[in-house]
């Protein structure tokens, strides 16, 4: 049985992230998958990696629990909105503040490569844009998927990451985001 995680990065809960990660958790359940699931919007955390790697900053229970679940998954499944090209700022300190040395990747004595702790996972990452997703590829370069899919996760060891780019979202009919919902939840009955 599959294990699946779904991180959800969109501060707002009536957004339509939430709606995807809704839809996709609603396929794997048709697959039996077995799901968790992190809103991050509801997590008590400081998002502020106050100093670096240089000192250690304690982690917030939610925190931990967090890294329990990102462990246990098999597949990472993030939702979020593209905002100024990166992730919302809610994402990317929970990314900063999760995501460790000693938990992620452990750095070499003397080196700078480090070994990575997330291989054998995978990886969907499903993102919202108010622009066409040719558009954010051709003309920005997919800044926040380079971030996220080279930067982060395989950073970490997963190596097999998947992209949905959903848009332009902003002026999108009722059609528009029936007919993606239908597709996420079908990726998550593919566990994909």
């Amino acid at each position: 049985m599959k294990k699946i995680l779904i991180i959800n990065g969109h501060p707002d809960k009536e957004s339509l992230s939430f709606g995807l990660s809704e839809s996709y958790k609603k396929g794997a359940e048709k697959s039996n998958a077995e799901i968790k699931e992190i809103n991050i919007r509801e997590l008590n955390f400081n998002p502020n990696l106050q100093f670096g790697y240089r000192k250690r900053t304690e982690l917030e229970p939610d925190l931990l629990d967090a890294q329990a679940k990102l462990k246990w998954a098999d597949h990472l499944v993030w939702v979020y909105p593209v905002w100024w090209s990166s992730v919302p700022a809610i994402m990317k300190g929970f990314l900063d503040r999760v995501l460790l040395p000693g938990f992620a990747f452990n750095k070499r004595e003397n080196s700078l490569f480090s070994d990575k702790c997330f291989t054998g996972k995978t990886a969907r990452i499903i993102c919202t844009l108010d622009q066409p997703a040719w558009y954010y590829k051709w003309i920005y370069g997919n800044p926040s998927h380079n971030a996220v899919k080279k930067g982060t996760l395989k950073y970490i060891g997963i190596k097999k990451v998947r992209i949905t780019t959903i848009g332009p979202i902003r002026l999108s009919k009722e059609d528009f985001r029936a007919k993606w919902l239908k597709k996420v939840e079908m990726l998550g009955q593919m566990n994909k």
